[in-house]
């Protein structure tokens, strides 16, 4: 893929954690469109769930990629993924996680992985929770994807030895 970023390169892991065989080779076209660059999957069984598959790609590309291929793989239902753009000069690292039953989580993510959460964040959280101890406690659970992070740690385990595929291309 061509990077013409004035801010550089960044790089990130798409995690497609569980899908429907069927879907295999729609979700490689979505990240070839994407990354603009042939994409080769090592589809293997997502052991916590019978029937599925799952794959993981490196890639490396301009800032805001990581945005684009959560976009690509929206459309597509029955999946469950995350997607991670690391940190680059001026932006903070973002992490995107999609499950049917959760929807959509996003958050901002320190270098070491961490999720962040921002200052005017935590003022809100305060705002609405308006001194309940309980309400904090599940906004700030909330703004941490903490129920995303439960139900995908399952399927994140029954990876753990799956190939990695690397994709660098720049110039």
């Amino acid at each position: 893929m061509s990077v013409t970023s004035s801010r550089g390169s960044t790089r990130g892991v798409v995690f497609i954690h569980s899908t429907p065989a069927a879907l295999c080779p729609h979700l490689t076209w979505a990240l070839e469109a994407v990354l603009g660059d042939r994409v080769v999957l090592d589809w293997t069984e997502q052991g916590a769930a019978y029937g599925l598959k799952r794959a993981e790609l490196s890639w490396t590309g301009a800032p805001g990629t990581g945005v684009k291929i959560t976009a690509a793989l929206k459309p597509f239902s029955g999946i469950r993924y995350e997607v991670t753009e690391e940190p680059s000069p001026g932006l903070n690292g973002m992490r995107w996680c999609f499950t049917p039953a959760l929807g959509q989580h996003s958050a901002w993510m320190a270098p070491n992985g961490d999720t962040l959460v921002g200052e005017q964040q935590l003022k809100e959280v305060l705002l609405y929770a308006r001194g309940s101890n309980e309400a904090v406690a599940d906004m700030l659970e909330e703004l941490l994807g903490t129920a995303w992070d439960a139900e995908l740690e399952v399927f994140r385990h029954a990876g753990e030895g799956a190939p990695v595929r690397w994709l660098h291309k720049v110039g």
